[in-house]
């Protein structure tokens, strides 16, 4: 499968994580891996390291004959240069996932692996824990890996090897990933959400719903546009969830449980209770996972386990600290708008710290549905001014609070993060939640969305009893 790789030159589009996992399989097959990357710093570092390096500006107009292929890290787009004149040379260009998925084929490191593939605008990270949680209670070797951090090459790489793999994908890889054919994968949900990237959401949703080509689909039925790909599945046989009763070939939520009716008569999985983090999203998240896992033959006595077991990572919707009464919750994993309104439904009492960059998504029916459980705002990143409008219109009895940051060093990042929580605390009262939910990237501001979660965290804990304040 691999072999006309062998004794040739690959060109490596991109020396960020996944990029640096391609070079040893790429050897391993007899390959000659070159590096590209738009910055000095990285083909430095490449360089460094004895790689033959090459900048992207040349390679935009070269003659890329030498090459065999041409793998792609995910956030290179198809209109990129280097990709469109490979391309227009006939060579191939493939994602990282695509290349890691030949190389499970091949059995290059081991008998092939079942891949159980996450993807969705949010929760996808819950969604992947969730499903290793429940593998590794039923005693099954297994990892998560691909978008939520560990390359997938590194975990087929790993010794001894893991039989399954819990892998999450981004609509990105997905998109340079199309001969992926998963023991199962699921699509959680669809919302506005890298539009810029993929040129519409209709292009968005088609990423997406690459997941739904193996021997099971499942999707989220609550979600209109994830539920609309169960039509358009390619795999062998979909299944749905959702929150609430499940009709046949469905999980979901009965009397606070949660149920499947998909792959038995009826089984109870576990406990509404059980779940973390709590709230719809995660009982959504839950179900998905159960999905993945249950149309592998895994019982359900160790899909209840691997749920109890597991406990929501930091920032996403974390709880850092009570304080007077007041909760203060971190889910700096709410990119965008669709995630945010989750994470404000399942607290009924909310000061929201919200903004950052949009990327052109909509706040204006977020912020209606969410509304009456809005008791204060506070605004910050380049974007707040659009949510502080469409709070005008939908909320105007909600008293909303904007922190700019300024070019001296006072006001920078961080600083104005723990002004935003300071003013935040002094419009609650006890039992309002402080929800960092930013219903947008944190780029303009913070190095990542960890980097914003670290910030609110390290405000927080900074704070005095004194103030929170009296709402009366």
């Amino acid at each position: 499968m691999l072999e006309f790789l062998r004794g040739r030159d690959v060109l490596v589009a991109g020396w960020g994580v996944s990029g640096r996992s391609l070079v040893e399989p790429l050897r391993d097959i007899g390959a000659h891996p070159v590096v590209t990357d738009a910055g000095a710093a990285a083909l430095a570092e490449a360089a460094g390291l004895g790689l033959e390096v090459a900048t992207s500006v040349e390679l935009e107009t070269a003659d890329l004959g030498r090459y065999a292929l041409v793998i792609t890290s995910p956030g290179w787009r198809p209109d990129s240069p280097v990709l469109v004149n490979a391309v227009t040379a006939g060579i191939p260009v493939w994602g990282d996932v695509e290349f890691a998925w030949w190389v499970d084929q091949a059995r290059l490191y081991g008998p092939v692996r079942k891949w159980l593939v996450i993807t969705g605008t949010n929760g996808k990270t819950t969604t992947t824990n969730m499903t290793h949680a429940i593998l590794r209670a039923a005693g099954i070797a297994s990892v998560a890996c691909g978008n939520i951090g560990l390359p997938i090459l590194d975990a087929l790489r790993r010794s001894p090897g893991p039989q399954v793999l819990a892998v999450e994908l981004s609509s990105f890889q997905l998109h340079w990933a199309p001969s992926v054919r998963p023991e199962a994968g699921v699509v959680l949900n669809v919302a506005e959400d890298h539009l810029d990237w993929h040129g519409g959401l209709d292009a968005y949703a088609a990423a997406k719903a690459r997941a739904l080509v193996g021997r099971v689909g499942v999707v989220g039925l609550d979600d209109p546009v994830a539920a609309s790909l169960a039509r358009k599945s390619k795999a062998r046989r979909t299944v749905g969830f959702r929150i609430g009763v499940p009709a046949d070939g469905e999980l979901g939520v009965v009397d606070g449980k949660l149920l499947d009716r998909a792959f038995t008569k009826a089984a109870i999985l576990a406990e509404v209770g059980d779940i973390s983090p709590p709230g719809p999203s995660g009982v959504a998240d839950a179900l998905a996972a159960a999905a993945l896992t249950r149309s592998i033959d895994v019982a359900p006595q160790f899909v209840r386990e691997g749920l109890v077991e597991h406990r929501v990572g930091p920032h996403r919707a974390a709880l850092v600290r009570e304080l007077g009464g007041v909760e203060f919750v971190d889910d700096s994993k709410a990119t965008n708008p669709h995630a945010a309104r989750s994470s404000i439904l399942a607290h009924p009492s909310v000061v929201w710290i919200a903004g950052g960059q949009l990327k052109g998504a909509s706040v204006e029916d977020l912020v209606e549905e969410v509304a009456e459980r809005l008791v204060g705002a506070v605004l910050i990143g380049v974007d707040a001014p659009i949510v502080a409008a469409a709070l005008a219109r939908h909320a105007p009895e909600v008293p909303v609070l904007e922190v700019q940051a300024r070019d001296d060093a006072a006001m920078k990042a961080d600083a104005v993060m723990a002004e935003a929580v300071r003013l935040a605390a002094g419009l609650c009262a006890g039992g309002d939640t402080v929800l960092l939910a930013p219903a947008a990237a944190s780029l303009d501001m913070f190095t990542d969305y960890t980097h914003r979660g670290r910030s609110f965290a390290d405000a927080v804990n900074a704070l005095q009893e004194s103030d929170i304040g009296r709402r009366s």
